[in-house]
């Protein structure tokens, strides 16, 4: 994961980490309407099942799930629209190479401000198995144990 320290972090996809396992990481930008900025900035969005798509040279993350602002009234879009990133051609076609390869996806990370930008963090990963899945949570309850012994023993 890059360097989120200076960032306000809006919203996490608590599966992109558990589903697949990232190899790399890409900030893009996103075309929002002025509701869906004003209804992130109350944190209303979510992006569970969200992922990204390369269309036409064009890239497009789907089914993330921006809440209608309340005081929005006819200018709310739909919450789950399909959503423009910006991204420069380099950058498209590198993520388009990538992609084609067998098994790789692209996944939303996280949604955060840079600024007064909403940013949101691509992932490149593969999805993973079963068994992987498995083994990662072995190795968390093996670590999760181990400090809890090192912090009785201190």
């Amino acid at each position: 994961m890059s360097n989120l320290s200076n960032k306000k972090i809006i919203a996490k996809n608590p599966t992109a980490y558990h589903n697949y396992s990232i190899e790399n990481s890409i900030e893009a930008g996103i075309v929002l309407t002025g509701t869906e900025i004003k209804s992130i900035r109350s944190g209303k969005v979510n992006l569970k099942d969200s992922f990204a798509t390369i269309k036409n040279g064009e890239c497009f993350v789907h089914q993330i799930h921006i809440s209608p602002y309340e005081f929005g009234n006819i200018y709310n879009k739909n919450p789950l629209r399909d959503r423009k990133l910006l991204l420069n051609k380099k950058e498209i076609n590198k993520l388009f190479g990538k992609i084609k390869q067998d098994g790789y996806s692209l996944i939303p990370i996280c949604l955060y401000f840079k600024g007064s930008l909403v940013k949101l963090e691509l992932g490149i990963g593969k999805g993973k198995k079963l068994y992987d899945k498995r083994q990662d949570i072995a190795k968390k309850d093996a670590n999760r144990k181990i400090q809890r012994a090192l912090r009785e023993k201190s």
